[in-house]
């Protein structure tokens, strides 16, 4: 058995020599940080060799009696040595190839394609290509969103341009009408020009209230709002309109049920979505608009019409700004029986709606129903027991 002070002394001198070799490939390392994968594999393999070599050397030199003995030790070290450099070299290669794979993953990635996971290397590699792979993916989600908002915010340029055109042709025809002395009743053209001017600062209010939405800029009021009596107002508003297209309105649902919000915008919203259900009723129908609690702490007010459904492709598009299911783009008119004009709008409503019940930290939601669709704002409940 090596007695302990001598066990000391060669732990000491192979610890003394591993210390060196090491700081000496560390600063090789360093100076070919540079260097390629494989070169790099083979100073870290090179430098583990030569620190055991070392340390067999130093202690065989103090130690071994023969020298022949000591020149075996070498050979054997020395030949470890070249074949573990030849595996390290072998290694490198694969994992070199992985890595440029790898490299290849991240450039077509860079370059704006879709990409899968391939490389089937070390762990730390392959989590790598799929992270590279889910990155890919999501770019291409990000991508397709960003052009389908700047193809919806072009089309919705075209449209607003095209429906403000049209009032304002018509209030130049009536003005130069006027200036002429050509018209037989001015009143009727002053209240016509008035009506076309209501119709224009309501397309200009709705892109305000839009830009707001959508730039986060809604300031909210929030209180107590109970629902039946929000609802009740709304429908009071628009039954002049819904009489003079001979739709019925007709409003259902409890009483008691009460949100926190600001009034005035959940007023906009539900009005937006009768009058949507009101512009695709046909005559003779009913416009049905209720309130109900649902699962959750949620409460919904609901819109039913009787306008034949919309196509199941367009109904995760029904809430774009500017869209209309429609090729026509000019806004439907309806004359009541007191020569009242009320114009269907932009094509905003469905967005402002969205945005102000999103801004309730609530959500909208639209599912076709027998004869017609159905509309959902989901607001969150407010408990009135709770309320001191």
């Amino acid at each position: 058995m090596i007695p302990l002070p001598d066990l000391g002394v060669i732990v000491a001198v192979a610890l003394a020599c591993a210390c060196a070799v090491g700081l000496v490939g560390l600063g090789v390392l360093r100076l070919a940080r540079r260097a390629s994968l494989t070169a790099q594999l083979c100073v870290v393999v090179l430098a583990a060799v030569l620190s055991v070599v070392a340390g067999m050397v130093a202690v065989a030199r103090a130690m071994y009696l023969s020298g022949h003995d000591l020149v075996v030790a070498m050979w054997v070290a020395g030949v470890s040595g070249v074949v573990a450099v030849a595996v390290a070299l072998v290694l490198g290669r694969g994992l070199v190839q992985d890595v440029r794979r790898a490299r290849s993953l991240a450039r077509e990635v860079g370059e704006g394609r879709t990409v899968r996971a391939a490389v089937a290397g070390s762990s730390e590699l392959a989590a790598l290509t799929a992270e590279l792979a889910a990155t890919s993916e999501r770019l291409a989600e990000a991508r397709a969103e960003a052009e389908r908002v700047e193809r919806s915010r072009r089309d919705l340029v075209a449209w607003i341009s095209h429906d403000l055109r049209t009032p304002l042709a018509g209030l130049r025809a009536m003005a130069e009408a006027l200036e002429d002395g050509l018209v037989d009743d001015p009143a009727r053209y002053h209240r016509q020009i008035r009506l076309q001017v209501d119709r224009l600062s309501g397309m200009v209010d709705d892109l305000f209230e839009l830009s707001r939405v959508h730039s986060g800029t809604l300031a909210l009021c929030m209180e107590p709002v109970a629902l039946y009596d929000l609802v009740s107002d709304a429908v009071a508003e628009l039954t002049p309109l819904a009489r003079a297209r001979a739709v019925t309105l007709r409003q259902t649902g409890p009483t008691d049920l009460t949100v926190v919000g600001d009034a005035r915008e959940l007023a906009r919203a539900v009005g937006n979505l009768l009058m949507n259900a009101l512009q695709h009723s046909p005559a003779g129908s009913e416009v049905m608009v209720s309130t109900t609690a649902e699962p959750g702490d949620r409460v919904a007010v609901s819109v039913v019409d009787a306008g034949g459904g919309i196509p199941e492709a367009d109904l995760t598009r029904v809430f774009e700004a500017g869209w209309r299911g429609s090729s026509a783009r000019t806004p439907e008119t309806v004359d009541d029986a007191a020569d009242h004009v009320r114009a269907t709008g932009a094509g905003l409503g469905l967005a402002i709606a969205r945005g102000i019940a999103e801004a309730h930290d609530g959500g909208i939601r639209v599912r076709n129903v027998p004869g017609g669709c159905q509309f959902d704002v989901l607001l969150p409940r407010l408990d009135t027991t709770m309320v001191g």
